[in-house]
């Protein structure tokens, strides 16, 4: 996947600084994370060209939208945008908001048809209602809807979901992530749910007063050792892209391969071959030297090599130890057990996992 998005912001304001270098893939989603006040939204508004920061820089496949000599403004920009209010026109009903996008862009450009909208997003139904009577998730489908039918060549959203409750946001992800699969344009999505991070990340981008933690594929930046002091302890570990192996009706259980080795999660709603993202916490992962005997009662063990030993602070009695289990798994164990089991680089281990979120939109 190629780096298709250069951009490079500083601002500078009262209390607060944005000073962002960023390179980003054509496709798939960006999630932009970090928490309230860190820039994720003055990052996206520089982006559309709603907010000019001076001597920045936006360039999308090779076609520059800012640079020293040029600045488009946002009606110039092919970019769609979703707010956190779905921002839709009281008067029209739902059709006609939708075709407002769509006689927004000349036909010769128009890249997405009405009809393969509104079945992405499944709003079949909901064509000939007012405004007044939709639901919360079926006003922000209908925003991105509208969005879409700009054709855009990026789509910019702004902690869509924070406005919605709940049972909402169940109702709406399934559909988010349908655009992130099928949709071939690339999606800068902010948010400071980690909920909503790990179910529509391809990209992640952790941000923290106004500049960039890390950036990188999501498996690889939740396993940073240096991030401990970005994220708060539920949300530091790994994140696992696996598939479908089988169903055991008998105990409600779903096997997932990973890379050549087991897990076992509760019964999926999913299919044989289907991916599966789990989020495993690193306080979750315990380390033998030995493989456990059948005597214990934890399903899930990788076999994994030490990579990588975070610091041992004097005031803290644990240490982070990053795993190769195939791919990055991170374990936070005692410094006791550490120096009880002579850990180092190149030591093979048992990693042998307590507990696994399976990243689902029911879990918001």
């Amino acid at each position: 996947m190629t780096n298709a998005i250069s951009a490079r912001f500083k601002l500078d304001y009262p209390g607060f600084g944005l000073d962002v270098s960023l390179d980003l893939p054509g496709e798939g989603a960006t999630v932009v994370f970090g928490p309230s006040g860190c820039g994720k939204t003055t990052l996206l508004r520089c982006m559309a060209g709603l907010e000019r920061a001076p001597d920045g820089l936006m360039r999308l496949d090779g076609e520059v939208w800012q640079d020293g000599q040029t600045f488009l403004p946002v009606e110039q920009r092919a970019v769609g945008m979703v707010f956190q209010e779905p921002r839709l026109f009281p008067h029209l009903n739902v059709k006609s908001n939708l075709c407002y996008g769509l006689t927004r862009v000349p036909e010769a450009q128009r890249v997405l048809t009405l009809e393969r909208v509104v079945g992405i997003l499944g709003i079949e139904a909901l064509l000939e209602r007012r405004i007044q009577n939709l639901s919360g998730g079926e006003k922000q489908r209908v925003a991105i809807g509208r969005a879409l039918l700009r054709s855009p060549r990026l789509l910019l959203m702004d902690e869509p979901l924070s406005a919605l409750d709940v049972k909402r946001k169940r109702e709406i992800l399934p559909f988010l992530q349908r655009l992130r699969k099928e949709l071939k344009i690339p999606i800068v999505y902010v948010t400071h749910s980690l909920n909503e991070v790990l179910q529509l990340v391809d990209t992640l981008v952790v941000m923290e007063a106004g500049k960039v933690a890390a950036r990188g594929p999501a498996e690889e930046v939740f396993s940073h050792l240096d991030l401990r002091s970005h994220l708060d302890a539920a949300m530091v570990g790994a994140v696992l892209e696996t598939r479908v192996a089988e169903h055991d009706p008998a105990y409600c259980l779903t096997r997932l391969d990973y890379r050549g080795q087991n897990l076992f999660v509760p019964k999926l709603e999913a299919a044989v071959g289907d991916p599966a993202r789990l989020h495993i916490l690193s306080q979750d992962v315990s380390l033998a030297l030995d493989p456990p005997n059948r005597r214990n009662s934890i399903l899930n063990v990788l076999k994994a090599t030490v990579v990588e030993v975070g610091p041992k602070e004097a005031d803290n009695h644990q240490v982070d130890v990053k795993l190769d289990a195939g791919g990055p798994l991170l374990a936070t164990i005692t410094k006791k057990s550490f120096e009880s089991l002579k850990l180092k680089t190149g030591t093979r281990v048992f990693a042998q996992i307590k507990a696994v979120k399976t990243m689902t939109p029911d879990q918001v």
